[in-house]
Parts: C-alpha cells; sequence; structure tokens
C-alpha cells in the first residue's frame, strides 16, 4: 500500500497545489492515428482500467459525443491539421510549437464541469523513437492509467505505474491498482484541494484491496 506521504506528491502539482479529481459522467473515447492491431489493446486498456476503478464506460456523452479523444501522431504539425481541433483546445498553435520545442511525447489537457470533474480530456501522443519501441500493450495501459485521474504534472516522472507481468506482459502496479479503486471509491469526494485526502486514500486503499 502507499502511505500518505506517497500519496500527497501524485497529486501536487509544481507550482505546490493539491489537486484530485476523477471522471463523474461515463467515460466515451474517441481514437484518431491508430491501426487495426493497436486500436484493440487501446481500447482493452481503458475499459480494463475503468472496471478497476468501478467506473462506467458509454457509446455517447449526450452532451459532448465523446469525452476522451485520443491522438496518436508522428509529429507535432500534424494537429494543425485536424479539423475543428482549435475549437476544442484554445491556443493549439502555441501548444504545438511549445511541444516542439520541448521535444515531448505525450500531452494531456483535461475540462471540467462546474463542480470541478473531468468533463472531457484530450490526450496527444507523438511516436518518437522511445515509444515507437514500446509495447502497444504497454503504451495502451499507461495513457489509460494517466487519464483516469487527474494526477499532478509530475506524478510519474520518476516511478511508473507499470511493471513486467510473469509471463512477460505489462500490468499496473499492485499499489496504483488500488490507489484508483480507492479515489473512485463513493464515499471520498470527486474533486478536492485539501491534501488531507492523502490520508483517507490511504486508508481506503486497506479497504478496497
Amino acid at each position: 500500500m502507499l502511505e500518505p506521504s506517497e500519496i500527497e506528491p501524485l497529486f501536487t502539482r509544481k507550482d505546490g497545489s493539491f489537486v484530485f479529481a476523477r471522471w463523474d459522467r461515463p467515460i466515451v473515447p474517441v481514437i484518431f492515428g491508430v491501426d487495426d492491431t493497436t486500436l484493440p489493446a487501446l481500447k482493452g486498456a481503458l475499459e480494463a482500467v475503468v472496471t478497476l476503478a468501478g467506473h462506467k464506460m458509454s457509446d455517447v456523452d449526450v452532451e459532448l459525443g465523446a469525452n476522451l479523444m485520443m491522438f496518436f501522431v508522428s509529429d507535432w504539425a500534424e494537429l494543425s491539421g485536424v479539423p475543428n481541433l482549435e475549437r476544442l483546445v484554445p491556443d493549439l498553435a502555441p501548444l504545438l510549437d511549445r511541444l516542439q520545442a520541448a521535444e515531448a511525447n505525450q500531452y494531456r489537457i483535461f475540462r471540467f464541469d462546474e463542480a470541478g470533474t473531468i468533463r472531457a480530456a484530450f490526450v496527444f501522443v507523438r511516436m518518437d523513437q522511445h515509444l515507437a519501441e514500446v509495447s502497444a500493450e504497454t503504451l495502451a495501459l499507461s495513457q489509460a492509467v494517466q487519464v483516469i485521474l487527474l494526477w499532478s504534472d509530475a506524478a510519474f516522472a520518476e516511478t511508473s505505474p507499470l511493471l513486467a507481468g510473469p509471463k512477460g506482459d505489462v500490468m499496473l502496479r499492485p499499489e496504483f491498482g488500488a490507489l484508483v479503486r480507492a479515489a473512485y471509491d463513493p464515499v471520498l469526494p470527486p474533486v478536492s484541494r485539501d491534501p488531507a485526502l492523502a490520508y483517507r486514500l490511504s486508508a481506503r486503499m486497506g479497504r478496497t484491496a
């Protein structure tokens, strides 16, 4: 299990603010830029993580149609040609310039409803040499985990939420699986800016393991 001192940094942003949020509405994904062999791995990983959380997926969001959009590209400039994307992602051009300059290979944007729960998410992945060497299953599970909660912008900079399984497969670390389950426990708030939530998450992890 994870101690409160280990959980708090996972939701503490670089500016020092603690921000926790989960999805309240069912997740409706749409995935662009992958082939037919990779698509099942992505959908399967999303379904597995959502099921682990005790949350739901759906075929349509009544307000947005799809509320989780995932784009896989070989160059950031490709996103500038996606029709109407600039309407969904304000200041898209400057963002792409920053990602290009930083040689980033992934970026996530979250949108929130009035209560502060996750309303929508945009996942951008540039398949650079490093990611191209990662298996479809590993890439899929990594992205699914990182979008199920509003993690800190530095949450997995040093520690991966994944590990190699006994048969050479990839799996979610048990402690992170327990944390995801605890985060979606109905007794806990769906949104919080109080670092003390880390203590409640740690306590719930023991009960949901």
